[in-house]
């Protein structure tokens, strides 16, 4: 089972990117092997921030967080 801390010590590591674009990142949410996150600032509607998220975070979260399964954005 993962911990919320687990997942912030790799969100603290990609939310600079994620600000300098005028967003930011918030975990909602962490239960069982899942993770939940939701977007703000300029990253609501952007296409990009899926991209962001799915291939830049939730690879890294698989990375570095054994048992990690699922990112969810709310």
């Amino acid at each position: 089972m993962i911990t919320k801390e687990q997942i912030e010590v790799v969100v603290a590591r990609i939310r600079p990117f994620i600000q300098s674009d005028g967003g930011d990142i918030e975990i909602v949410d962490v239960c069982g092997n899942k993770a939940t996150v939701r977007m703000s600032g300029n990253c609501v509607g952007c296409p990009s921030a899926s991209m962001t998220l799915y291939m830049g975070l939730e690879q890294a979260l698989r990375d570095e967080v054994p048992g990690f399964e699922e990112l969810v954005v709310v």
